[in-house]
């Protein structure tokens, strides 16, 4: 079986909220494993620590093809169970600030620079 390389990058997504006094309030995401690699057909885990004040957030996983497209691929909301769509599924523990993508069932086309994506509600009451 050949071996898929998958390159898995978090983007530092700033989330600022302006206060009257001007301030804001920086979040950010980070991640363990710059290069990880499986088998075709075996899965593969990429995870994921974040940083946030906010109570109400979704973290989103993006696959980008060669090309430099982004595809979304799974999203997970802070209040919901963890989220499953095909071969990709969440394990989230809000608790830790920590989020796993997991790709079951891997395919060659599999081989792709990951990101992951925090936003805030903008919504909430401050």
């Amino acid at each position: 079986m050949s071996l898929i390389p998958i390159l898995f990058y978090s983007l530092l997504h700033l989330c600022f909220l302006i206060f009257s006094t001007g301030s804001g309030v920086a979040q950010k995401v980070t991640q363990d494993q710059p290069e990880i690699s499986s088998q075709v057909g075996k899965s593969a885990t990429m995870n994921c620590q974040y940083e946030t004040s906010w109570n109400s957030y979704n973290i989103f996983w993006y696959k980008q093809l060669p090309s430099g497209e982004m595809i979304y691929l799974i999203g997970q909301n802070s209040y919901s169970p963890n989220a499953r769509d095909g071969r990709y599924s969440i394990n989230f523990q809000k608790s830790r600030k920590a989020i796993s993508l997991i790709i079951s069932a891997l395919k060659l086309e599999d081989s792709a620079k990951y990101f992951s994506l925090r936003n805030c509600d903008m919504y909430g009451s401050v």
